[in-house]
């Protein structure tokens, strides 16, 4: 009996019995699904359709809306999709006034989209809502602003969208604002002017993340002096590996435990890959140089345009990528400082084999062929965002007590 036992257990160690990288993802995926930083499908909709919720049917699109949105609710749920802030992004060059009212028009698209669909969306607020939206097999769907230029430099317009349900927003998009410098624009005031910081210290008060993706690094900073509560970066990457203003840099990643904030690893091809970087650059030279050639002839200018991408494909960046920027993140932040926020809709291309919202257990089966653990992959998954969620709420509650 005792040499049966023994050899029952040598079994069940052997390397036959080892769940695959994929099992495991799928394994820890069904216990604690994705809660994604970021996703642009509102701005899809509006786009393709208009925000005409009768001219489409998110529980089967065709393939070439698909191929746009990235995201359908079929795919949602191949995906192992938990949570999902959906962005409510619009034109930074927008005036004032048209900002704020094209953000409550996207945050109205959101609601729609959740009050069509009550199977699969519940719209949530707090951390509580969004668990127990979970719990009951459903997506929690949280609405975050891409941009501070939605709030038309008004404090009083920042706490409507607050009340409108927004929960975090990103500080700048790619244009600098008229109080904090973007990272893909002209600085102009070394990081936040002090509007800018009487805006991080409401957005404690409110209970509102502060998302510093799409800022410049003194901009980073400068929200990390000001905040009492954790940060998100939404969708953003590592610059170590790739040197791109929307990357984050060390010096503010060794600043995230401090902090408690998060980089959510985004899937955009042009800030995990050099190769795509390269090809972008020399795309838009390209395009610059056939305007100039073919001046008044348009049609002339997309036929070169044409055969030059055919001639051309674009690189693909890959699944290891995205792992790689993990890593680095881990090595620097710490494994609490990671979460994902793939952009899905909000770019022309992805990286192969992350090709929509049905592919995020590929990156996971990948992250456990590295060696995560599934405690780690938890965290990735939902854990260390929801944490971030919990110390915001904290942070507000204590401020508006006192």
């Amino acid at each position: 009996m005792r040499a049966l036992i023994l050899c029952c257990l040598a079994l069940a160690a052997s390397p036959a019995w080892a769940a695959t990288p994929e099992e495991t993802a799928q394994a820890v995926l069904s216990k604690t699904p994705i809660f994604d930083g970021h996703n642009d499908t509102p701005e899809q909709l509006r786009e393709l359709f208009g925000n005409d919720f009768s001219k489409f049917d998110l529980t089967k699109l065709p393939p070439e809306v698909l191929a746009k949105t990235h995201t359908d609710i079929p795919s949602l749920r191949t995906g192992k999709l938990g949570g999902q802030f959906w962005s409510v992004w619009v034109d930074p060059a927008l005036p004032k006034h048209e900002a704020v009212t094209r953000t409550l028009e996207q945050i109205d698209t959101v609601k729609q989209m959740v009050a069509r669909y009550p199977e699969t969306f519940v719209l949530t607020r707090t951390v509580a809502e969004s668990e127990a939206a979970m719990k009951a097999g459903k997506i929690a769907s949280l609405i975050g602003m891409e941009g501070g230029h939605s709030i038309g430099g008004s404090l009083a317009i920042l706490r409507e969208m607050h009340r409108a349900g927004a929960r975090y927003m990103t500080i700048t998009h790619f244009l600098t604002t008229d109080w904090a410098d973007s990272a893909t624009d002209a600085p102009k005031h070394d990081g936040l002017a002090p509007f800018g910081v009487e805006v991080i210290k409401e957005m404690n008060r409110l209970g509102m993340i502060a998302d510093i993706s799409h800022v410049a690094e003194t901009t980073m900073n400068d929200v990390l002096d000001v905040t009492k509560a954790p940060v998100l970066f939404t969708h953003s990457n590592a610059r170590a590996l790739l040197d791109h203003p929307r990357n984050v840099p060390d010096s503010v990643l060794k600043r995230l435990p401090a902090n408690g904030g998060v980089v959510m690893v985004t899937f955009v091809p042009v800030y995990l890959s050099i190769d795509v970087q390269k090809y972008e650059a020399t795309k838009a030279a390209v395009a610059a140089t056939y305007k100039a050639i073919k001046i008044g002839n348009p049609d002339a200018e997309k036929a070169e345009m044409d055969a030059w991408l055919a001639a051309n494909p674009s690189p693909k960046a890959t699944i290891a990528q995205v792992a790689d920027m993990i890593d680095h993140i881990r090595d620097v932040a710490g494994i609490d400082h990671i979460g994902i926020g793939g952009d899905f809709g909000g770019v022309d291309t992805l990286p192969q084999g992350l090709e929509n919202v049905s592919t995020y257990p590929a990156l996971f089966a990948e992250l456990a062929r590295r060696g995560y653990s599934e405690k780690d992959l938890s965290k990735i998954a939902q854990g260390n965002v929801l944490r971030v969620m919990r110390g915001v709420e904290a942070v507000a509650a204590n401020l508006t007590a006192k």
